[in-house]
């Protein structure tokens, strides 16, 4: 049986069709360009680096093609990483569809849908229903394929469903154990947190960022949304519930410096920050610890300060 990339072991060498999930252009300290790829099939991503390549091959290896991978597993830095021995495109009748080789979400589709569904029925503000089934409706099918991040957690398609339901299940258990709560507030901002990303990110296949990513954000892409639907709406966003769902989304990543406009001062906003934090942890940490063996170390984990993580025996 073919193994996958993450099932590499360091040393060894292989062949395979894998997708061309980034190629950027670099140059060399010589001064010779050069392509940082990212391969990618079902289990996940190793980078590689193309020393050398002329201006043809910059032309021909772009990402969001499928190609063909002769190459060698190694550690750089205690980081995975893919010495390339030999690399083509794939020829007629070889497997070139690039949705083969890209992870997915855990989880059917069909079966986020439902339970998002669930939870919109516990909004019981009126306001707060209608803003984010208006965004929800209007960014449907977006939501439901894009990642929810480039590179660090829930990067693969279904990611951001993926990671706002996984949010709603845990801010469920918040407001179970801790009686004020707002939970209509609370499952509103985790719903649309993140559906700037929509806007910030080019897509499942080949992530990349936007222009309006790269120079907004979707933290402020957002917050413009739900001026435009309440809009539409007929809402006043000037209106003190408005506002309140606007900050605990403004404020969702905890610091100024991490891109936040403002910081926490509503407790719910506290708690989405919380949710947040902890569900790209974990969703980083168990990418890492499934492909070590009891007793190993991860790889360096960028998102988690460089921190390698041990897989007990026990």
């Amino acid at each position: 049986m073919t193994k996958k990339l993450r099932e590499l072991v360091v040393d060894e060498t292989f062949e395979m069709f894998v997708l061309l999930k980034n190629a950027d252009v670099r140059l060399a300290r010589n001064g010779k360009k050069f392509i940082a790829f990212t391969f990618q099939d079902t289990s996940g991503t190793v980078d590689g680096k193309y020393w050398g390549a002329s201006d043809e091959e910059i032309e021909l290896f772009t990402s969001g093609k499928v190609v063909f991978l002769n190459g060698k597993r190694e550690l750089y830095q205690n980081m995975p990483q893919i010495k390339i021995l030999h690399l083509r495109v794939t020829n007629e009748g070889e497997p070139s569809e690039p949705t083969l080789y890209m992870e997915k979400a855990p989880v059917k589709i069909e079966e986020l849908q439902e339970e998002l569904n669930r939870f919109l029925f516990d909004i019981n503000h009126a306001k707060w229903q209608r803003v984010v089934r208006f965004l929800l409706n209007k960014y449907q099918k977006e939501f439901f394929d894009f990642p929810a991040a480039k590179r660090n957690h829930h990067a693969f398609a279904g990611g951001l469903a993926y990671h706002t339901v996984t949010m709603l299940r845990l801010a469920k258990a918040v407001c179970e154990q801790y009686s004020q709560v707002n939970p209509s507030l609370l499952y509103a901002g985790i719903i649309l947190h993140d559906l700037g990303k929509v806007r910030e990110l080019s897509g499942a296949l080949s992530t990349e960022y936007t222009l309006s990513g790269n120079l907004l954000g979707h933290i402020v892409m957002i917050d413009e949304e739900i001026t435009k639907a309440c809009q539409e709406l007929t809402i006043n966003d000037t209106d003190e519930d408005i506002i309140i769902l606007k900050h605990v989304i403004l404020a969702h990543h905890g610091l100024l410096e991490y891109g936040s406009p403002v910081r926490p001062k509503i407790m719910e906003a506290e708690i989405l920050h919380q949710l947040d934090n902890l569900d790209a942890s974990i969703q980083m940490m168990l990418g890492a610890l499934k492909q070590v063996n009891p007793g190993e170390y991860t790889e360096r984990i960028f998102g988690l300060d460089n921190r390698n993580f041990y897989l007990p025996k026990i």
